[in-house]
């Protein structure tokens, strides 16, 4: 099976480049091969790679960012997977695509299900599930694994801002009043592996039976304030985490003050997922 994987530097990107070898040949592209906010290049690179599986991570991830930059962000998350689906649909294939807990509005105390009601908060959110509606909408075998709090020891993260801060401070203040999973990039591209050797030897009557979105987050929950404590703990350092409010450290992206998502759809129907103490554990050692 010939295997298109985007945004191939990337956290997650990276990780599958890694974990998909034992599913298919894979052909990894990143921005300088496939530029998402490059349509026409979104369609040639389909196109001359005819593969009959397309792995999506590539995304604008930029929370802050996308609030000022709307149609990029809308561009690369929402019309880029549209394309996808669309050339996916020519050939033949299937798509599995990422999104985020980033879709809900994060009100109710309560980890959400695939099927709760959404309500993005700000731009990032509500082009992902535009893209999320575009596959769904294109009537394709796809996967569309929504994860939360992505980090891992390359690219651009949470985990490795705070290691930096702690090695120039004394003291951090982090936000304590929202809650999440934070979900290592390893465990994303393991389980995704893991899932698609089942339905490789499934079939298509397996894609039949299983399309659809699945939450795809480490087990239990935190805050950002906790997190951080257990970073600091994990790499053994002296600093200080002091907790503060989403009002005392305003962002031009609104926040969802609780983004636990239930992952018990996934792991009934395919594997399990490890607690997120668990997976930092691993992660850092």
């Amino acid at each position: 099976m010939k295997v298109l994987l985007t945004g191939s530097t990337g956290q997650v990107g990276y990780e599958l480049a890694r974990s998909l070898q034992g599913v298919g040949e894979v052909v990894a592209v990143d921005r300088n091969v496939m530029d998402l906010s490059n349509l026409a290049q979104v369609r040639e690179v389909i196109r001359s790679v005819k593969p009959q599986l397309i792995v999506n991570p590539a995304a604008y991830t930029a929370v802050d960012k996308a609030e000022s930059e709307p149609e990029l962000a809308h561009r690369i998350n929402a019309e880029a997977p549209a394309v996808m689906a669309e050339e996916a649909k020519a050939l033949g294939a299937a798509l599995v695509h990422y999104s985020t807990d980033y879709v809900f509005d994060g009100m109710q105390p309560s980890p959400r299900r695939e099927d709760d009601p959404l309500g993005p908060r700000n731009v990032y959110g509500a082009s992902k599930l535009a893209g999320e509606q575009a596959i769904a909408a294109a009537g394709i075998p796809h996967l569309i694994f929504r994860t939360s709090w992505v980090y891992g020891m390359r690219g651009k993260n949470f985990l490795l801002t705070m290691l930096r801060l702690a090695q120039e401070r004394d003291e951090l203040r982090v936000v304590a009043d929202q809650h999440g999973a934070p979900t290592w990039s390893r465990t994303i591209a393991d389980t995704t592996a893991q899932v698609l050797s089942q339905a490789h030897a499934g079939g298509r009557e397996w894609w039949v039976q299983n399309s659809g979105i699945y939450h795809l987050s480490a087990q239990g929950q935190t805050t950002w304030h906790e997190f951080t404590e257990a970073i600091i703990a994990e790499a053994g350092l002296s600093c200080q985490v002091l907790p503060i409010t989403t009002a005392d450290y305003p962002t031009p992206a609104q926040r969802p003050q609780y983004s636990v998502m239930s992952s018990e759809r996934l792991m009934t129907r395919f594997c399990h997922l490890p607690h997120w103490k668990a997976a930092l554990g691993l992660c850092m050692h």
